[in-house]
């Protein structure tokens, strides 16, 4: 993969709706890795929405990666915090996770 490829995930929603995302970033908090993925529209470019935030499990050398839903709300709030930390060395500043708009 090059530089200019992206990672993707598709998600699937409660709704059986499937959801192309570009990989944000893969990140540590506490003793967990996390995943930051970022919806795409049907161009496949980055759309307004907000960021998604999942546990991350890269199963190993023989397994395949996994997402699992952060149901904690002081995980989240942990995941959140080390997202925006990231956010901002990356010189994309704050953005509210919980606020699409």
């Amino acid at each position: 993969m090059s530089e200019t490829d992206a990672l993707t995930v598709t998600l699937t929603l409660d709704n059986d709706e499937e959801l192309e995302c570009s990989v944000l970033t893969i990140f540590e908090a506490d003793e967990y890795q996390y995943i930051a993925l970022l919806p795409m529209d049907e161009n496949g470019d980055s759309s307004d929405s907000p960021v998604y935030l999942y546990r991350f499990l890269d199963g190993g050398e023989d397994g395949e990666p996994e997402i699992e839903n952060i149901l904690d709300d002081d995980e989240y709030e942990r995941a959140s915090e080390a997202f925006n930390n990231w956010m901002e060395e990356q010189a994309f500043g704050d953005i509210d996770l919980d606020d699409p708009y």
